[in-house]
């Protein structure tokens, strides 16, 4: 399927199309979007992610800089530019979805293959439980500071409140991240304004001259790392739309949303951190707030912790169509509503089980869980990007995709080659809490794996795929597709074996 901006002439969003009821409760799931059923604005991207990272969770990213030793105006710095390199990559695989109409991780079988995608979508399994265990364990935490809330009630709650909102589904997440923007967004700003306007900061935070390498460079890292973790379900909230969208707009509404939203949250982070450096993440970001008035700091605590429901429902909502695309690969089953229903109940279940089992050093864990996600993920996000916009520029089966036995292969040998080699690459620099590779002192401890991972993978694939014949694979492409939204000129989409 190319990347194209011909007009589809039968998208609900296309003057004198046809407009198809919507069911309150989403019925697809892993399966094609058919371009009759696409509706939406592309700028309904920037509220989702925005909203997706405005919360709790995202302040914590942008406190480690601070807490490791660096001042706040160079974690501010880093901040910004980590969230402008991490989110750069995350918004190109936002693009995907208009063009495909497919969830993101199902587009990781031409690179990988039928089978051998499983390879990247067990470790996308571990990420959503897990970031979902962490913000169950945030919740808890807070609930149990505002109103004595036992965390175990705020366990199960979160869970069972994000299965209900990921049965509803996408267009419910739309809706709702429309209104938790408006909503942070107003206390965000009040709290900016606010804060400058109160002046709190000592000199020694402010100053320019003051800068540490390592506490810089490992801030930049996490807040790209961060964002980039999102590369493997952003195209979930994107492939809805008609492809008449575009490229360009679909990357700049997600670049936006997710940017500001990343950057502004995390500088929150790095405000509480610094004003109060011997807190907790929940009593600095209260006391933060209670720069401006007493009382302001329990209303930017529950804005921050509100959206946290939101991102569950995104993690509940994309780990569900991972696990489908997972079973699918062993055996296929009928992708109906129970099925869905199911696999939300089963990672609802182990989420659950993993926060009631958290301890004490829980929280602490999490940078070193999101450096281990940095490494795993960053293979797949150079590899599936230069094959959509360089090797294949766009053009794949729909039907292929989702044939066991058909052109993409049970294993693709070059793309697994390039992840091994890309993931192996980026040992030597790693530096993993106290651990650290044997290349890594070259940088002073910080982890520049991320650089190291993206260039590796990347140049190893473009030549890898030197040898595939992109003009015989595009004529099958055209063949196995073709009929396929029979009521829609110009397009060659189809929904695969499900149909």
């Amino acid at each position: 399927m190319a990347v194209s901006t011909t007009k589809a002439t039968g998208s609900p969003d296309t003057p004198g199309a046809t407009r198809h009821h919507r069911p309150v409760i989403e019925s697809r799931s892993i399966d094609y979007v058919p371009l009759a059923e696409r509706h939406g604005k592309v700028w309904h991207l920037f509220p989702v992610w925005f909203a997706g990272d405005a919360h709790l969770a995202t302040i914590a990213t942008g406190a480690i800089g601070v807490a490791l030793g660096g001042n706040l105006i160079w974690t501010a710095i880093a901040i910004v530019l980590g969230n402008a390199l991490g989110t750069f990559f995350m918004a190109f695989h936002s693009t995907q979805g208009p063009q495909l109409g497919l969830p993101q991780m199902v587009q990781s079988r031409p690179q990988f293959g039928f089978v051998g995608a499983l390879l990247v979508w067990v470790v996308a399994l571990v990420t959503y439980i897990g970031y979902t265990a962490f913000n169950q364990v945030l919740v808890g935490s807070t609930m149990d500071h505002l109103a004595d809330t036992p965390p175990s009630v705020s366990y199960i709650a979160y869970a069972v409140i994000g299965i209900v909102l990921a049965i509803v589904g996408y267009d419910f997440i739309h809706k709702a991240s429309r209104w938790l923007t408006y909503l942070t967004g107003a206390g965000l700003a009040v709290f900016s304004v606010g804060i400058v306007v109160a002046a709190p900061f000592s000199a020694d935070q402010l100053d320019l001259s003051a800068f540490a390498l390592a506490p810089f460079l490992i801030q930049l890292f996490h807040a790209a790392v961060y964002q980039l973790s999102w590369s493997i379900y952003v195209s979930d909230y994107s492939r809805y739309l008609p492809p008449t969208v575009g490229v360009r707009s679909s990357f700049w509404w997600t670049y936006l949303g997710a940017g500001f939203g990343g950057a502004w949250m995390m500088l929150v982070g790095a405000v509480a951190a610094g004003l109060f450096p011997k807190l907790g993440l929940v009593d600095a970001v209260v006391g933060a707030g209670d720069q401006l008035f007493d009382g302001f700091g329990v209303v930017l605590l529950l804005l921050s912790v509100i959206p946290l429901f939101t991102i569950g429902t995104l993690n509940f909502y994309g780990g569900s169509l991972t696990l489908l695309s997972s079973i699918d690969s062993v055996k296929r089953i009928p992708l109906t509503l129970g099925t869905r229903v199911a696999t939300l109940v089963v990672l609802g279940v182990v989420s659950t089980g993993l926060a009631f089992s958290a301890n004490d050093d829980f929280l602490t864990t999490f940078g070193d869980f999101l450096i281990v996600l940095g490494y795993l993920f960053t293979p797949w996000t150079a590899i599936n990007l230069i094959d959509f916009y360089v090797v294949r520029r766009g053009r794949y089966s729909i039907r292929e995709i989702f044939n066991p036995h058909g052109i993409y292969g049970r294993w693709n040998w070059r793309g697994l080659t390039a992840y091994g080699v890309g993931f192996v690459s980026m040992l030597p620099f790693a530096v993993i809490g106290d651990l650290e590779g044997p290349l890594a002192h070259w940088v002073k401890g910080a982890d520049v794996t991320m650089l190291v991972g993206l260039a590796v993978s990347s140049l190893l694939y473009l030549v890898l795929c030197r040898s595939l014949d992109i003009d015989a694979e595009r004529a099958i492409v055209t063949s196995a597709d073709a009929g396929l939204d029979p009521d829609h000129t110009g397009h060659q989409a189809g929904p695969g074996h499900h149909a």
